[in-house]
């Protein structure tokens, strides 16, 4: 049996709960349970801190856990980063009054605040600056004006927390984060178990971005239409009762769906058809 610790509340629960259930395992809790054992797949699910997953996986107590990469680098302890997961994006950011003229250049021996004081000492080590950093567990927006610190950084999605709060961002983001999958070692990944989990998941997120789309076209434009639509390794093409008509199908990027058929159609393709899918499987 292996243990994978999720989120227990927070921005990644809910969507790392939902991913995990896609991909088959069951993680079914009320709010007071701790764990969740799945026997049918030999997984125990541990609902704990974001914060402390980290540092459960680094120290080897559970095999796998999911939560943000800001958190991951911030905890400072040895778990390599498996799988990225594309949900719970954001930029790690300078922040400081909007009519400040400081600029990340001239933090050097400015006072800074931060829920993530790791990742601040490691950024300015790599610029060389000596500063003094303070950890907050929240409301850090607010330490400027209660003159805990001159700078703050954090992490932000739209920006409208900083910005209500008479600030604005610096510079370029120190990192981008999201929610991954991590282990204690990336040789962790070829376990049986281990293995199995994260090709379940990768085949959750890769029928996320693709759709299937089927459609008619005469023989003489074929050729013309598979180039738009060439899927994985080709597309099925199939001949219809119809004389010189065919019948395809093709995995297609989600994200280019509206104007892969645009063109279809005008390459003389109809019957064009868009299906979802739950999971799949594409190797290299």
């Amino acid at each position: 049996m292996i243990r994978i610790a999720l989120p227990n509340k927070g921005a990644l629960s809910e969507e790392a709960a939902v991913l995990v259930k896609a991909a088959g395992y069951s993680v079914r809790r009320d709010a007071k349970e701790l764990s969740v054992l799945d026997a049918a797949n030999d997984v125990e699910f541990l609902f704990l801190r974001p914060r402390d997953i980290a540092v459960y996986v680094g120290k080897g107590i559970v095999e796998l856990g999911i939560t943000g990469r800001d958190l991951l680098q911030d905890s400072g302890v040895e778990a390599a980063e498996l799988l990225a997961l594309g949900f719970g994006k954001s930029r790690f950011c300078y922040a400081v009054p909007k009519e400040s003229t400081l600029t990340v250049e001239q933090l050097n021996g400015h006072r800074i605040a931060s829920s993530y004081p790791n990742i601040v000492k490691t950024d300015m080590a790599r610029r060389g600056f000596d500063c003094p950093v303070t950890k907050l567990d929240g409301a850090v927006e607010i330490s400027i004006r209660l003159g805990v610190a001159d700078a703050i950084a954090d992490v932000v999605e739209s920006g409208s927390t900083m910005r209500q709060a008479g600030l604005k961002i610096i510079g370029e983001p120190v990192m981008f984060s999201e929610a991954v999958v991590i282990a204690r070692g990336a040789d962790r990944a070829q376990q049986p178990q281990i293995h199995t989990f994260l090709q379940r998941v990768q085949g959750i997120l890769t029928a996320r971005n693709y759709v299937v789309v089927e459609y008619d076209v005469p023989a003489a434009q074929l050729a013309a239409v598979c180039e738009i639509t060439p899927g994985v390794e080709s597309p099925t093409v199939s001949p219809l009762s119809k004389p010189e008509w065919y019948a395809v199908k093709s995995l297609v990027p989600r994200k280019d769906l509206n104007s892969i058929i645009d063109r279809l159609e005008a390459q003389g393709a109809r019957g064009i058809m868009v299906m979802d899918i739950r999971t799949c499987r594409m190797h290299a």
